[in-house]
C-alpha cells in the first residue's frame, strides 16, 4: 500500500511540477528568448543586416564606449569604498557593527534616480543647502555632477553595498587558525593581510567585482539624470531616448542594442559564478572561530572616519534633499522665513499622477510578491525533491532576467506582449505589462531566497507525512509552508522593497495612468518640477528606511542568511 501511495505521490509531484515550471519558464525566460529572435532577424527574416547596422552606427559606439567607461570606473570607486568597510567590519573588533551594515544598506536599496537627485541638490550654485550655508558657486557655475565624473561617482556609491555584501560573506569563512598560524610563523600585519587574508578572499572579491560591474552597466537612473543634461548617452538611456523617438524600425533596432547590453552583462554573470566556483575550493576551516583583529588604539579614530563616510554618503544627500523640498522656489537658500511645505502638498495630495503612481506602485509591489510566494514555495520544494533535467536547466539560467539590465528586460517584454499569439490584442501600454516585467526581474530574488532556506531542511518530515497518507497538497500545506514561511515572507519583503520605487524596468513600460513613484520623480525633475520631485523623493526614503527598519527587527524569527545584511 506504501509503495502505491508513494508512486501516485511521485506522479502528483512529477505534473505539478511540470506545470509549474512551464508557467515560470514563461513568464522569466521566454521574454529573453523573444529578444535574441528579435535581433537576428529582419522582416520577418533571418539575417545579420540590421544588427550589423545598428552596431556600425557613431551613436552606438559612442554609448558603448560611455557605458564601459562609467561602469568600470563606478565599479573601480565601488571596489574601493565596499571593499574597505568589508574588511574593517568582517575582520577587526568595531563596535556598532550591526548599525554599520544596515546603514551601508541603505544606498543599495534607495533607488538610483532619488541618490542622483539628492546629490544634485547638494552641489552646484543652485543648491539650497550650499546657499543657506553661504558656499554656494556663483549663478552660471557649471553643476559638476553632469558630467562622467559626476555617474561615475554615483555609481560606485550606489553599488558599493555589492561589493561589501560579497567581500564579508568571505572574509567571514576565513578561520582564526590560519591566521594564527601564518603569525606563529613569522608573519606580522600587513604581510597577514596581503599573504594570508586576501588570497583566500580574492574569489569573493572577484564575483562582486563582476556583478557590481554588470549592474552598473545597466543602471538607468543615475546615466539619466546626470548624463542626458550633459548629452552624455550611455546604452541604456541610448536605448530609451531611441525608443522615445519611435520610427519604423525602432524595435528591432533597440533589441540590437539591448543584446549588445545582454551579452556583456552575461560575460559579467558567467565571470561571477567562475569566481564562486573557485571560492568552494578555498572556504576550508570555515566552522572555526571567525577571524577577529583587534585595532587597539586606533578603534576610535577608525571608528570615527568610517561614520564620517556614511554620512557624508547617506546623511548630507538627505538634508540637501530636504532643504530642497522645503523652499517655495528651486535656487532659494533656506531660512525661516523661507520654510515652505507647498511643494509637500501639492505632490502628495494635489498632483493626480501622484497618487496614482503610489496605488500603482503599491499594487503591482504586493501583487508581484504575492504572485511570486505562491509560484516559488512549490516549485523551490519540487525541484529539490526532482532534480529532472529542465528542473536543472532552469536553475542555471533564472537568474539571468534578474542579473539582465532592467531596460533589456523592458524591450524582452514589449516584443514578447505586443502583440499577444492568436490574437490583435496587446498588453503594451496597460499596467499589466509591467506586472509581468516584475515578476520575471524579481523571481530569482524570491526563489533562491526559498531554495536556500529549503535545503536546510530535513527531507524527512515530508517522508513521515507521505508514509501516513497525506495527499501532495496536504504535505504542502501542513509541512512545507509552514517550515519555508519565514524564508518566504523575507524574500516577499526584499520584493516589494525593490519594486516599490522601481524606475529602469518602468521606465519604458508606462503610458498615461500606469506611472510608477520611479517614473514620476524622473519625470518631475525632467520637468523642472524639482522642489515636488525631492518632495516625493523624500517620502519614498523614509518608506524604504521605514521598511527596512521592519526587516530588521523581525531577523530574529528568520532563517540563518535570509536578511542580506545581518551575520
Amino acid at each position: 500500500m506504501f509503495a502505491a501511495q508513494n508512486n501516485g505521490g511521485s506522479r502528483s509531484e512529477a505534473r505539478l511540477l511540470s506545470a509549474i515550471l512551464v508557467v515560470a519558464i514563461c513568464l522569466t525566460l521566454a521574454p529573453v528568448l523573444r529578444l535574441f529572435v528579435e535581433g537576428v532577424t529582419y522582416q520577418g527574416n533571418p539575417s545579420l543586416t540590421l544588427m550589423r547596422d545598428v552596431l556600425a552606427q557613431p551613436s552606438t559606439l559612442s554609448a558603448l564606449k560611455h557605458s564601459l567607461i562609467t561602469a568600470g570606473f563606478g565599479t573601480l570607486v565601488s571596489l574601493v569604498l565596499g571593499s574597505a568597510f568589508a574588511f574593517l567590519v568582517a575582520l577587526t573588533d568595531l563596535r556598532a557593527k550591526a548599525a554599520l551594515v544596515f546603514c551601508l544598506m541603505i544606498p543599495m536599496m534607495i533607488p538610483p534616480q532619488i541618490t542622483a537627485l539628492s546629490w544634485v541638490q547638494i552641489t552646484g550654485p543652485s543648491s539650497a543647502l550650499l546657499k543657506t550655508l553661504g558656499i554656494a558657486p556663483p549663478l552660471g557655475a557649471p553643476q559638476p555632477l553632469y558630467s562622467p565624473e559626476g555617474i561615475i561617482f554615483l555609481l560606485g556609491i550606489q553599488h558599493m553595498s555589492i561589493i561589501f555584501l560579497t567581500l564579508r560573506a568571505g572574509l567571514r569563512s576565513v578561520p582564526q587558525d590560519v591566521v594564527e598560524a601564518a603569525r606563529i610563523s613569522g608573519a606580522k600585519g600587513l604581510r597577514v593581510w596581503w599573504q594570508v587574508v586576501l588570497p583566500l578572499t580574492l574569489p569573493s572579491l572577484g564575483a562582486g567585482t563582476a556583478i557590481t560591474f554588470v549592474t552598473a552597466l545597466g543602471n538607468f537612473g543615475i546615466p539619466a539624470m546626470l548624463g542626458i543634461p550633459a548629452g552624455y548617452a550611455t546604452l541604456p538611456t541610448l536605448v530609451y531616448q531611441k525608443l522615445a523617438g519611435m520610427g519604423t524600425t525602432v524595435l528591432a533596432e533597440v533589441s540590437v542594442l539591448a543584446m549588445m547590453i545582454g551579452a556583456v552583462a552575461v560575460a559579467g554573470i558567467l565571470l561571477q559564478r567562475l569566481f564562486q566556483t573557485r571560492q568552494k575550493l578555498h572556504l576550508v576551516g570555515s566552522t572555526s572561530r571567525p577571524l577577529v583583529l583587534p585595532l587597539g588604539k586606533a578603534r576610535l579614530p577608525v571608528e570615527i572616519l568610517l561614520w564620517a563616510v556614511v554620512s557624508a554618503i547617506l546623511v548630507l544627500p538627505m538634508f540637501g534633499l530636504l532643504a530642497t523640498s522645503l523652499i517655495p522656489a528651486y535656487g532659494v537658500p533656506l531660512r525661516l522665513d523661507t520654510v515652505s511645505l507647498a511643494s509637500w502638498q501639492e505632490v502628495l495630495f494635489r498632483q493626480p499622477s501622484t497618487s496614482r503612481a503610489f496605488t500603482n506602485s503599491f499594487g503591482l509591489a504586493m501583487g508581484a510578491s504575492l504572485v511570486l510566494v505562491v509560484l516559488c514555495l512549490p516549485l523551490a520544494w519540487l525541484m529539490e525533491r526532482r532534480k529532472t533535467r529542465l528542473a536543472r536547466l532552469f536553475d542555471s539560467l533564472l537568474d539571468l532576467p534578474y542579473a539582465l539590465p532592467g531596460v533589456v528586460l523592458s524591450i524582452a517584454m514589449i516584443l514578447l506582449l505586443i502583440k499577444l499569439p492568436f490574437t490583435d490584442a496587446t498588453l503594451y501600454g496597460t499596467i499589466w505589462i509591467i506586472f509581468l516585467a516584475y515578476i520575471a526581474r524579481f523571481f530569482a530574488v524570491m526563489f533562491r531566497s526559498v531554495q536556500a532556506s529549503l535545503k536546510q531542511f530535513d527531507p524527512a518530515m515530508d517522508e513521515a507525512a507521505q508514509s501516513v497518507g497525506a495527499s501532495l497538497y496536504r504535505r504542502l500545506r501542513d509541512v512545507i509552508f509552514p517550515l519555508s514561511a519565514p524564508a518566504a515572507a523575507a524574500g516577499a519583503i526584499l520584493v516589494f522593497l525593490t519594486a516599490f520605487n522601481e524606475l529602469t524596468v518602468s521606465a519604458l513600460l508606462w503610458s498615461s495612468g500606469t506611472e510608477t513613484l520611479g517614473v514620476v520623480i524622473f519625470n518631475l525633475d525632467d520637468s523642472g518640477e524639482t522642489g515636488m520631485a525631492s518632495a516625493l523623493a523624500m517620502t519614498i526614503v523614509l518608506v524604504v528606511i521605514v521598511l527596512m527598519a521592519l526587516i530588521q527587527l523581525l531577523s530574529r524569527r528568520f532563517p540563518k542568511g535570509v536578511v542580506p545584511w545581518q551575520t
